[in-house]
């Protein structure tokens, strides 16, 4: 999982900065996500899963499509 939210940062070319920021929150605290020292909140999942367009459970590592299911209105 920890794995799959820094190649998707990298993807992008953004930074832990710029992640964290944007999840209101420090580097090192964004940090410590990637490098799995602390589990993500799933609040934290979501708003990743819906910034990088994708599934909680691709980012769980429970499926390898990234395409997200379709969402609910």
């Amino acid at each position: 999982m920890y794995a799959r939210i820094r190649d998707l940062r990298e993807d992008k070319e953004l930074t832990q900065k710029q992640i964290g920021q944007l999840l209101n929150m420090s580097q090192t605290g964004y940090n410590q996500y990637e490098t799995g020292k602390n589990d993500i909140p799933t609040k934290i999942l979501i708003e990743l899963a819906n910034f990088y367009n994708t599934s909680t459970d691709y980012l769980l590592g429970l499926t390898n499509e990234i395409k997200p299911y379709p969402r609910i209105k």
